[in-house]
């Protein structure tokens, strides 16, 4: 899709709040970007995790994996908030009836 030249900005960033992180992650999470996301969420302690990926606007197969890896790390306790496109593609993949996974 064509961006008008503008390069879509990707950001992942984290905040604690006691046992409790969220990671709020922005832009495109592809094989460029998707460790970056994964690290972002593993590198603060926290025993429950929060994705907030409704920002994203272009999710591949990279990320599909960090995801799947987070969901290993933190069993029973992540939460993906997915934008329209995440939700899509996580359908398409069969993981949106994950308990992970915000229906919502």
């Amino acid at each position: 899709m064509d961006q008008g030249g503008s390069t879509p900005v990707f950001a992942a960033t984290a905040q604690v709040d006691g046992d409790h992180l969220r990671v709020v992650v922005t832009g495109e999470v592809d094989m460029a970007t998707a460790d970056t996301m994964l690290q972002t969420a593993l590198r603060e302690p926290a025993r429950r995790l929060t994705l907030d990926l409704r920002a994203v606007t272009f999710f591949d197969s990279a990320a599909i994996y960090a995801v799947v890896q987070l969901a290993r790390r933190f069993p029973g306790t992540l939460a993906v908030l997915p934008s329209r496109q995440v939700r899509r593609v996580l359908e398409i993949s069969g993981l949106a009836g994950q308990d992970w996974f915000d229906r919502s």
